[in-house]
């Protein structure tokens, strides 16, 4: 196979770390890299991610970049919302470039985001290539894999997903994300300015009622806090009793009353215990764990990775991880 290449668009945390695992592929090539941030602009890729040198220079703009490099497809790691990644996809496809992009909304934004998911379709049907939103979670755990694994189900009445995550384990800024440190009244606060949540639950909720065959009659989305009872103490911070140690979501989904669709997802530092779990109510019933859980940041970059040999494969559009051929590793 030839290599495929790409440009990476974002060099934030996240995208700070792809490069890393681009170079251990022998079937990808990164030929560029932009980032908006105006201190970013002319390093070369490999210092600023802490590598070595790859001759790469950050540009300002994917058009300034492809002036001088030839790319397959682009990886997207910039912002989580419909509103702020739509017009940077149509700009991306206009070059008649795929993308596999991280924005947790955009892994399946037709219920949620109707007219932005058109948008982004028809700008990539008219380009004649496709998008795709996807990650670890949400695009994988909490919603592709549940929906695979109903495929040896004659019958399913209900999916139910947990992610507890002992987030002493996680990044700094993963810590700060779900509110880890702060009092009660600071993280009430930033919950009502929906910046301390989980983004995607409720495109996940849709992305397996939609699978399933499933039309929702509504959903919820519940954060609360997960309080310390006891003072915690990590390298990165102190954690009173009775303040913040996380973050609890529940999303859930309901069918004529009935509720079909339940994700619980738990992060807090000082969680007991790490897992992944899939529990599927059907005929058979299946009981899916995964001890200690899944590595978010190895395994969002690892998927948006093994996702590009399958964009350049499907029909245009806005597809999903629903949509694709069946994505696996490849080296």
């Amino acid at each position: 196979m030839e290599q495929i290449k790409v440009v990476q668009i974002g060099l934030g945390p996240l995208g700070q770390k792809i490069p890393k695992y681009i170079a251990e592929r022998e079937g990808i090539q990164l030929v560029g890299a932009v980032d908006v941030n105006p201190s970013f602009q002319g390093l070369d890729l490999g210092t600023h991610c802490g590598l070595e040198p790859m001759n790469i220079a950050i540009k300002s703009s994917l058009a300034e970049c492809l002036k001088t490099v030839k790319a397959d497809a682009v990886i997207l790691t910039t912002v989580s919302t419909m509103d702020k990644i739509t017009p940077q996809v149509e700009e991306i496809v206009g070059f008649g470039l795929p993308i596999v992009s991280t924005c947790e909304e955009l892994i399946y934004p037709w219920d949620t985001s109707p007219a932005l998911a058109a948008r982004i379709d028809t700008a990539a049907k008219n380009a004649k290539v496709a998008v795709l939103g996807t990650g670890v979670n949400p695009g994988y755990l909490m919603d592709a894999l549940p929906a695979f694994l109903t495929a040896v189900c004659q019958q399913v009445e209900s999916v139910r997903v947990s992610r507890f995550q002992n987030a002493a384990f996680r990044r700094i800024p993963f810590q700060k994300k779900i509110g880890a440190g702060l009092n009660l009244e600071e993280f009430e606060s930033l919950k009502k300015k929906g910046t301390l949540r989980h983004v995607g639950l409720t495109e996940s909720i849709h992305l397996i009622a939609n699978t399933m065959g499933w039309k929702l009659s509504k959903t919820e989305d519940i954060i609360t806090p997960v309080i310390a009872e006891k003072e915690i103490k990590t390298d990165a911070m102190v954690i009173p009793a009775g303040f913040a140690a996380g973050v609890q979501q529940i999303g859930r989904g309901w069918v004529e009353g009935n509720e079909k669709i339940t994700l619980h997802f738990k992060a807090a530092v000082g969680e007991p215990e790490s897992y992944d779990r899939v529990e599927i109510q059907g005929e058979p019933n299946i009981v899916s764990t995964i001890k200690d859980g899944v590595n978010g940041d190895i395994a969002t970059c690892a998927i948006v990775l093994n996702a590009l040999k399958q964009i350049l494969k499907v029909s245009p559009g806005l597809r999903t991880m629903a949509d694709m051929p069946l994505t696996a590793f490849f080296r």
